[in-house]
C-alpha cells in the first residue's frame, strides 16, 4: 500500500543486514528468484550508457573507472561494468557476497586488476575516493536507503567523480509515493520522489530511460543519470 510519508525504524539497516544474510550468494540470490530478468537488465542498461556516451553533452565522461554501489556477488559489474569500463570497485555490505565475488565469481577479473577495490560497507557510511569514478552506477539499492541518508550518499558522490563522471540510478519505482516493505527494509518510491531527493542532493536529471522487457507484474523500472548541479553553472 502506497503512502504519503516514510519513517524508518529504528533498526531499519540492521534488519535489512539480517535479511540479506539469509539471501544465497547466487545469481538467483541476487535477483530475488526473478533469474528471467537478467539479460534484459543487461540489455537495457548497456542501452542506457550508449545513449549517454552518444550525447553531445556528456563528451567527458570517461571509460577508466567504474564504481558498483549495491554490487552482491558482482553480477551488473561481470555482465555490464567490466565490457564498459577498465575498472570496477565494489560497493557492498554483505561481506559473504564480496567473498563470492573474489573467490569465485569475479576471479579472474580480480586477479587481472581489472576489478580493484572491494569495500564491505553499506552506501549510508560509504564515502567514494575523491575524483575516482567516471561513472557511479547504483542498482536496485537505494531503496533500501533513506532519504536522508540517500541525499547524503549522492552529496559523497559528487566529490567521488571524476571530471565529466556521472552517478548512474536504476531502481524500481511506485506509481505514487512509498511503498514500504518491512521484511527487507526497502522503500520502493515514485518517480517524483526520487527526483526530489537527486535536486535535494545537488544533482541534475540530464537522461532517463525505463527498462523494457521486464515481466509483467513487476514495479517499473526508471534509469536516470545525474550530474552535479555545479557542473552546469
Amino acid at each position: 500500500m502506497a503512502t504519503n510519508s516514510f519513517k524508518p525504524t529504528k533498526t531499519w539497516y540492521k534488519d535489512a543486514d539480517k535479511y540479506w544474510k539469509a539471501v544465497p550468494s547466487s545469481m538467483d540470490g541476487m535477483l530475488g528468484g526473478l533469474e528471467m530478468v537478467h539479460t534484459p537488465d543487461m540489455r537495457g542498461s548497456s542501452s542506457f550508457l550508449a545513449r549517454l556516451r552518444s550525447d553531445p553533452a556528456l563528451l567527458q565522461l570517461g571509460t577508466g573507472y567504474a564504481c558498483d554501489c549495491g554490487a552482491g556477488i558482482g553480477r551488473v559489474s561481470k555482465h555490464f561494468l567490466l565490457k564498459h569500463f577498465d575498472r570496477v570497485d565494489l560497493v557492498e555490505q554483505n561481506a559473504q557476497f564480496l567473498e563470492m565475488a573474489e573467490t569465485k565469481y569475479l576471479k579472474e577479473e580480480r586477479d587481472s586488476g581489472s576489478v580493484g577495490t572491494m569495500s564491505a560497507v553499506g552506501l549510508q557510511d560509504f564515502d567514494p575516493p575523491a575524483g575516482r569514478y567516471d561513472t557511479i552506477w547504483c542498482q536496485w539499492v537505494l531503496n533500501h536507503l533513506t532519504d536522508n541518508d540517500m541525499i547524503a550518499f549522492l552529496g559523497r558522490c559528487t566529490r567521488g567523480l571524476a571530471p565529466g563522471g556521472i552517478v548512474c540510478v536504476k531502481e524500481n519505482v511506485a506509481t505514487r509515493g512509498y511503498v514500504v516493505d518491512r521484511s527487507d527494509s526497502s522503500v520502493t518510491r515514485a518517480a517524483s520522489i526520487f527526483e526530489g531527493l537527486f535536486r535535494a542532493a545537488g544533482m541534475k536529471v540530464v537522461c532517463t530511460q525505463i527498462q523494457t522487457d521486464f515481466p509483467q507484474g513487476l514495479f517499473e523500472v526508471v534509469m536516470w543519470a545525474l550530474i552535479p548541479e555545479a557542473a552546469t553553472t
